[in-house]
């Protein structure tokens, strides 16, 4: 197989689409675990089968779009971010002979679309023609759009370590030390504006449905509910990828074969991911965007000029 090929695109989508559907029963196995209950157990063995049936449920569901709303645009809404999300993994290298595409530009592709998934919550929630709708989509909206800025500083500490926005090439520079140790800040910085961009827990306000009853997608229901839910998981997928290629290294291990590596890397997060679901309180929307501009922007830009530092002392010192 090469980069691009045919064989390598159908098993990547396939593999992603394939891992958003199996993480509807991985999250509610581990959160029983994490919280001492049982969890599915009813279907299959370890009630594997809940996910089929789920599945069955939301398709078998009337395609119903309510009457007062746009439906053009209600229809639309939840394709933009099922298609942002797969087309954002175009870039991930996930081996060295593994991937879809190549830019020399690959993190800045997955930035954008990462900011263009916002117009999906921001859409249903104008189509919907419902002050909750409305209210979830202006949410996200403002937290999508706020947390994009902190990612991009997070990242800019990478680029300027490998001197490059080429994805592969910033794997190949981990061979010998990973970011996350010089880089360490622009990581739990790049970590939490993940959580709020995929709209998880404890940043989940866009659909806090004590407040919302489900935010941008209270009026949805079927196959177009569906799209969210599924868009969501490859969205942690994506951003749980993102963090392996950035700051562990991507493939590099010892002894297994290079995708071994990164997919068990890449579960570790999305494990982390559904953690902070089971332990971590939602905060107040005021609270999340004061943290975000007082807390999460300072800290970005103190990892930007620190790490700028560095290069210019290495740079100096060779």
């Amino acid at each position: 197989m090469s980069v691009g090929s045919p064989l390598n695109i159908g098993l990547i989508l396939g593999a992603v689409i394939a891992t958003a559907a199996v993480l509807i029963w991985v999250e509610r196995r581990l959160l029983a675990v994490w919280q001492d209950r049982l969890g599915p157990n009813r279907l299959g063995p370890l009630g594997l089968l809940q996910v089929a049936a789920d599945m069955i449920k939301i398709l078998s569901k009337e395609d119903w779009v309510p009457p007062f709303a746009d439906k053009g645009v209600f229809v639309f809404a939840p394709t933009v971010i099922m298609v942002t999300m797969l087309t954002a993994f175009a870039v991930v290298p996930i081996a060295p002979d593994v991937g879809i595409i190549d830019f020399n530009f690959g993190l800045l592709y997955f930035l954008a679309l990462s900011s263009l998934s916002v117009y999906s919550a921001v859409l249903a929630g104008y189509a919907s023609n419902n002050k909750y709708s409305l209210y979830g989509a202006l949410r996200a909206s403002a937290q999508t759009l706020s947390y994009e800025v902190f990612m991009g500083l997070s990242v800019m500490g990478v680029v300027m370590l490998a001197g490059t926005f080429d994805l592969r090439v910033i794997v190949e520079a981990q061979q010998n030390l990973w970011y996350i140790v010089p880089q360490c800040l622009g990581f739990a910085v790049f970590f939490i504006a993940a959580l709020a961009e995929s709209h998880r827990t404890p940043f989940d306000l866009p659909e806090a449905e004590h407040e919302l009853v489900a935010g941008f997608h209270t009026e949805y229901s079927g196959i177009k509910f569906g799209m969210f839910f599924v868009g969501e998981y490859i969205g942690i997928t994506l951003s749980s990828a993102m963090m392996v290629t950035l700051f562990f290294g991507g493939w590099h291990g010892p002894l297994l074969p290079p995708v071994v590596w990164f997919v068990l890397k890449t579960a570790v997060f999305i494990m982390l991911f559904i953690l902070i679901r089971g332990s971590l309180p939602r905060p107040r929307y005021d609270q999340l965007m004061a943290f975000g501009w007082k807390v999460m922007l300072p800290l970005a830009l103190v990892n930007l000029m620190l790490t700028g530092a560095l290069v210019l002392m290495v740079g100096s010192d060779a």
